[in-house]
């Protein structure tokens, strides 16, 4: 029997609030902590690789496969469809395996209203304020001016969610936030219902006390 489960690991925030660089960290830090590759539907950007970045898929394959459950969430983003499939991450929990997910709180959502729910941990990162967010977002470099102004108002609905996950962060200071996350994740794969090995052990404990009282 595996020595514990898997957690599947949810970290949301809105755009520019460290999720990525997060996310990064954390990995280096247990580079055993696979990172769920998304399916999308929308275009590849230059140097992405299938399978690698993404999955990338036509919508109607897409559709197919939340129709059939192939899909553990799913959500519709600036006018793409992203998604997490179910297979790999029923596997690897099953293994004993962390899978991390860079998702929105829909996805969280859906993931929280799974069979896997006892398995999953969830952080929501908040940014110290909204300007810091904005000055984040310009600075950065990926996004146009437009999409920057799509983001910071998707930024509050984001935000909105925040009391519905396990844990929130404050990213204020990178490497505290960086080491607050470390701890938060060593210290719930010690949960109870990650150990399944526990009750076998209880058993033997049991099986000596009584063998020793004869």
């Amino acid at each position: 029997m595996t020595k514990r489960r898997g957690l599947l690991i949810i970290l949301s925030s809105p755009s520019g609030a460290g999720k990525s660089t997060l996310s990064k960290r954390l990995r280096a830090w247990d580079p055993a902590i696979r990172f769920s590759v998304s399916a999308t539907t929308r275009a590849p950007r230059e140097g992405e690789r299938d399978g690698t970045d993404y999955h990338f898929m036509t919508e109607d394959a897409f559709k197919r496969d939340v129709a059939a459950g192939d899909m553990l969430e799913h959500a519709h983003v600036f006018g793409n469809f992203y998604g997490s499939p179910r297979s790999p991450v029923e596997e690897a929990i099953d293994a004993g395996a962390d899978v991390l997910f860079d998702i929105d709180w829909q996805g969280a959502q859906q993931i929280r209203n799974s069979a896997l729910a006892p398995n999953t941990l969830s952080i929501f990162l908040l940014p110290p304020s909204i300007h810091e967010l904005h000055r984040r977002l310009v600075s950065r470099g990926q996004d146009t001016p437009e999409v920057i102004v799509r983001r910071m108002q998707k930024s509050w609905d984001e935000i909105s969610h925040w009391g519905s996950y396990d844990y929130v962060l404050i990213n204020d200071d990178l490497d505290r936030t960086d080491a607050d996350l470390r701890g938060i994740v060593t210290a719930t794969r010690l949960r109870r219902t990650q150990q399944p090995m526990l009750v076998n052990h209880v058993r033997r404990l049991q099986t000596e006390f009584e063998e020793m009282e004869e």
